[in-house]
């Protein structure tokens, strides 16, 4: 997480001069040091040396700014600490109730955090709708192994708000989050992306195709919706169907099939258009196929 710098104070009208010196950087004078915030805040200043950021800040600046402390977050802590604590006067305190707007908040952890994957953070669904860095991360605390999350697993801090797609990852075909073996930032980059739901590729298709090479072909006969968007017939976060298909076949199949060859009528179980794999008893290449002697996407 970034670190958190003052809060500007604002006004309406023509810009005064003592605007300006609200948004001008606090004198040195200002800062008392961290040692003497650990006067007052020994469990809150104990449980920061033992994170990333606190072992960093407190032990091993590397620029000025680093070696403010907790006043590199928070803000220059002179009038509180001559006001015994009572006054939190252009403090920054990162509470729910904390009057600073979010923006404000965010811009401290972009101060240094804003390479890599934050560089499409402006504008973002999750900058739109006014998200904090400290919903999704505790710069406080230890609660995850790296990240400084605000719960132990990417999984959990996503569910915090996306319940649905943490629902479907419980259905009995699903992406090998569970597991382990992938996380929400193997395919989303939650600090924005120029790409649809914060993807991490140009598309969906695009997406997949960087586990799934064999999918992308060139195939000789291409199937369309398969070349537009996987998502057409999967869906990725789970599903209680085989191969994570958002229905059973043949009904998938026969959602744009409906009028070809055959007939859409229910058929007997027993019968082989529905026995078993269904419609890829016999197009068992529906992604695309190379097969000479026509369009079936055959082998």
């Amino acid at each position: 997480m970034g670190l958190l710098v003052w809060a500007a104070v604002g006004v309406s009208g023509p810009v005064s001069a003592a605007a300006e010196d609200a948004d001008s950087p606090p004198a040195s004078s200002e800062f008392v040091g961290s040692e003497t915030c650990r006067l007052c805040h020994e469990k809150q200043y104990e449980r920061f040396a033992t994170t990333t950021m606190g072992k960093l800040f407190l032990k091993h600046p590397r620029t000025e700014k680093e070696a403010q402390g907790c006043e590199s977050c928070h803000g220059p802590g002179k009038l509180h600490a001559e006001s015994s604590g009572d006054s939190y006067e252009r403090l920054i305190t990162f509470s729910k109730n904390d009057p600073t707007p979010v923006d404000r908040r965010n811009s401290v952890c972009l101060g240094c955090h804003q390479k890599s994957a934050r560089l499409h953070w402006q504008g973002s669904v999750h900058e739109a709708r006014g998200l904090a860095c400290t919903v999704c991360h505790r710069v406080m605390d230890n609660h995850s192994e790296r990240y400084q999350l605000a719960k132990p697993t990417e999984i959990e801090t996503c569910g915090q708000c996306h319940i649905q797609r943490k629902a479907q990852l419980m259905r009995s075909t699903h992406m090998p989050l569970r597991e382990g073996k992938m996380t929400c930032s193997s395919c989303h980059n939650p600090h924005g992306s120029i790409s649809d739901a914060l993807l991490k590729a140009n598309s969906v298709n695009d997406l997949c195709y960087s586990c799934h090479a064999e999918k992308r072909g060139p195939f000789l006969w291409e199937h369309p919706p398969a070349m537009e968007n996987c998502a057409n017939c999967h869906e990725s976060h789970g599903s209680n169907h085989e191969a994570l298909l958002i229905t059973a076949k043949p009904k998938l199949c026969q959602k744009c099939h409906l009028e070809t060859r055959h007939p859409t009528q229910p058929h007997d179980p027993r019968t082989r258009f529905v026995f078993n794999r269904s419609c890829t008893n016999c197009h068992s290449t529906i992604h695309g196929s190379n097969h000479p002697s026509g369009r079936a996407y055959q082998r």
